[in-house]
């Protein structure tokens, strides 16, 4: 564990059992059978596991329940822009590591695909909260973006501010808006796209769900990373850029992209679960 670690945040894990997974699927996996909390808890209850149902995967671990938990990364330069982007994961359980385990051997848990759609780490409990992409948002706000060909023309007819985004000025638009005030504006916007050009304007309308709550919460962090609360306890969420996604994990586990999931012992004798993600190998290209 020689690497440098950056402090991405903490979380609360008050049900004592904590989930690393694919965002994508969060809300989904209450629809699969057993709600994530029920599965994570028994993976928990035999020291840690993974758990996989349809595209739905995650890592499940026993943690404190009574202290905030800390994330940290390190990083390795991507391929597609040099920028940093996350190589190894690791999550303070703050449990000391059992006395009769040998601490020098790692405990394998399984692996993980990057989820093109982020990750989330939190309390198995309070993820079964999450709102994904086509829940409504508790809030009852949106957001409204436009971008394209005509960006230009359609923000000298309907305004709109410039809504930065990972360090670029990003697409125009508006911020907390009441949905049907943010969907009657994007109805606006596409009519009149298809009445003078048809093409050539995206409009996006993105209520504040879980989901969108923590991408919004990760614009302006250099590694994506956003912090939301969900249900009392804050929970972190890790969003991938595009270009590097595409050139490193794309596939995912179709494609044998994943990575492995691990429990190890720190130097003060805790627990702690790590993500590993080999960085790229500029070498494989010339083969």
């Amino acid at each position: 564990m020689s690497e440098t670690l950056v402090d991405l945040g903490t979380v609360n894990v008050p049900s004592g059992v904590l989930v690393l997974g694919m965002a994508g699927g969060i809300d989904q996996w209450r629809d699969l059978g057993q709600p994530l909390s029920e599965r994570a808890r028994t993976a928990a209850t035999n020291g840690g596991g993974h758990l996989r149902e349809w595209l739905c995967e995650a890592v499940a671990v026993p943690a404190a329940a009574d202290r905030p938990l800390r994330v940290r990364a390190s990083t390795s330069p991507s391929p597609f822009d040099g920028e940093p982007t996350i190589a190894t994961l690791e999550i303070s359980l703050g449990l000391l590591w059992p006395e009769t385990t040998d601490r020098s051997v790692p405990v394998w848990l399984g692996d993980l695909p990057v989820d093109r759609c982020g990750m989330v780490v939190g309390d198995a409990a309070v993820l079964d909260a999450w709102t994904g992409m086509d829940d409504e948002p508790a809030d009852g706000l949106a957001d409204v973006f436009y971008w394209g060909l005509y960006a230009a023309d359609a923000h000298a007819q309907f305004g709109g501010e410039r809504i930065a985004q990972y360090c670029l000025d990003g697409p125009h638009g508006w911020l907390d808006l009441p949905v049907a005030e943010a969907a009657a504006r994007a109805a606006e916007l596409t009519a009149w796209r298809d009445r003078l050009h048809g093409k050539g304007l995206m409009v996006s309308v993105d209520k504040h769900t879980d989901f969108h709550r923590f991408r919004r919460a990760g614009w302006h962090h250099p590694l994506h990373v956003g912090a939301i609360d969900v249900s009392g306890c804050q929970v972190l969420g890790i969003e991938w850029d595009q270009g590097d996604h595409s050139i490193r994990h794309r596939g995912e586990r179709d494609a044998g992209q994943v990575y492995p999931v691990t429990l190890e012992a720190d130097e003060a004798g805790e627990m702690v679960m790590r993500w590993t993600i080999p960085p790229h190998d500029f070498n494989d290209e010339d083969e």
